[in-house]
Order: C-alpha cells, then sequence, then structure tokens
C-alpha cells in the first residue's frame, strides 16, 4: 500500500508541475497543447500537485 501510494504521488506531483508549466506558458511542450499559456490549468496542476505531495506524505507515515 505504501508503494502504491508514493508511485501516485510521485505521478501525481510530475503531472501537476508540468500543467503549472504548461499553464503559465513556461513549458511549451508539446505546442499544439490546448493548456499552453492557459492560467486556470495552472490552478489545477497546483491542486495536482498538492494532492500528489500529501499522498507522498502519507506513504512516508
Amino acid at each position: 500500500m505504501r508503494n502504491s501510494l508514493l508511485i501516485l504521488g510521485l505521478l501525481a506531483l510530475a503531472i501537476g508541475l508540468l500543467w503549472i508549466g504548461q499553464g503559465t506558458g513556461v513549458i511549451k511542450w508539446p505546442a499544439s497543447s490546448f493548456m499552453i499559456s492557459q492560467m486556470q490549468w495552472a490552478g489545477y496542476g497546483a491542486a495536482l500537485a498538492a494532492l500528489g505531495l500529501i499522498l507522498i506524505w502519507q506513504s512516508k507515515r
């Protein structure tokens, strides 16, 4: 169970950081992405990254 939480947490954190980068326009990959420079996706990414951090923290308890 702990390994599952850790893997899910790391995945959520990585995807959340990607969404933040795309939403703010810092990461322009892939070039045809509809998420580039759309601030709502930065917000979704922040929420997902926070969830990932919580899952990682829970896996270490």
